[in-house]
């Protein structure tokens, strides 16, 4: 793994499902997290408080700790507030007091080290050396802030999802001359009154197109993986996101393998294949496809394999 400034993980989101029920002054939020997965080997965070900002004040989701791995969140959601009730009014900030963290990073040697924010963090794992700090500024007491992009948002007895993206390529970062030091600098971004979105991706061999054989067994299209990648602006300076991989898989064996990315953020993205090393492959429609995805969209995407065969090495 490349020593950077930044390290590169990659993007992660978190689906935020705010649900209103139309009694009167006041509405019930559910939240939800989710990852992508990343070069990190774990992302551990203990988040013991969430909490909504608005011109009344604090109102706080929930305050029961729940500690997750992000990196085991990839295409999936967890819920860490489930229904709180939310009195009628606007909104400026979400919040999340984080009480504790450890990163576990690759080392250039192949090993790995983890940093965390104190040796007697309880999420460490049984028996876990820590290698050195993982500083989150200020996240224990008035927590990670995520600003709603139109300034706010209204809770008023309507069904809402809110979308927020925590770029964890900008959030982990170790800079010069820290040494054995990590500092968590969430980069977050918040859109508003938006549904997340899905993309169910097909693979089917076409016909007269014969997969060759390798170390004396014949590939299939299992051999394949689907990606999926943003091709939103990065913020400036920021890494481009790492694109997502699915395995692809048929579940029916109707010979067409399938793979289905969830819980996206709307906005415009690339799909492509990635097949075995050595393999050179076309598809029908060609690669990358672009595709957008729409608030609340669940759309598919079909393609075809038109050839595939050894390249010299």
């Amino acid at each position: 793994m490349k020593r950077l400034q930044l390290l590169t993980l990659s993007l992660f989101a978190l689906a935020f499902g705010l649900v209103t029920n139309g009694c009167g002054n006041q509405g019930s939020v559910t939240i939800k997290l989710t990852d992508a997965p990343g070069d990190f080997k774990a992302a551990v965070v203990t988040i013991s408080e969430v909490y909504l900002q608005g011109e009344g004040g604090r109102v706080v989701l929930s305050d029961e700790a729940t500690t997750t791995n992000l990196l085991t969140l990839a295409n999936d959601t967890k819920d860490i507030v489930k229904d709180a009730i939310v009195p009628a009014g606007s909104y400026s900030e979400l919040r999340f007091v984080i009480s504790g963290a450890y990163i576990e990073v690759e080392q250039e040697d192949g090993s790995t080290a983890i940093f965390a924010t104190s040796n007697d963090y309880a999420g460490l794992p049984e028996g876990a050396t820590v290698a050195g700090i993982l500083q989150t500024p200020s996240f224990s007491s008035s927590g990670v802030k995520v600003k709603f992009e139109g300034d706010a948002v209204e809770v008023a007895g309507e069904q809402k999802v809110i979308l927020v993206d925590f770029d964890v390529s900008q959030s982990f970062g170790k800079d010069r001359g820290q040494g054995d030091k990590w500092v968590m600098k969430p980069v977050i971004k918040g859109a508003e009154i938006v549904f997340s979105g899905s993309v169910n991706v097909t693979l089917a061999q076409g016909e007269g197109v014969t997969l060759p054989t390798v170390d004396g067994a014949p590939l299939t299209l299992g051999a394949f993986r689907a990606t999926l990648r943003s091709t939103e602006p990065a913020a400036d300076g920021a890494a481009e996101p790492a694109a997502e991989e699915l395995a692809l898989t048929d579940a029916n064996g109707d010979g067409v393998y399938e793979a289905s990315f969830k819980f996206l953020v709307p906005g415009n993205y690339e799909l492509s294949f990635v097949g075995p090393e050595g393999l050179s492959f076309t598809t029908n429609p060609g690669i990358p496809a672009s595709v957008t995805i729409g608030s609340g969209t669940d759309q598919s995407k079909a393609f075809v394999l038109t050839s595939a065969s050894i390249t010299v090495r």
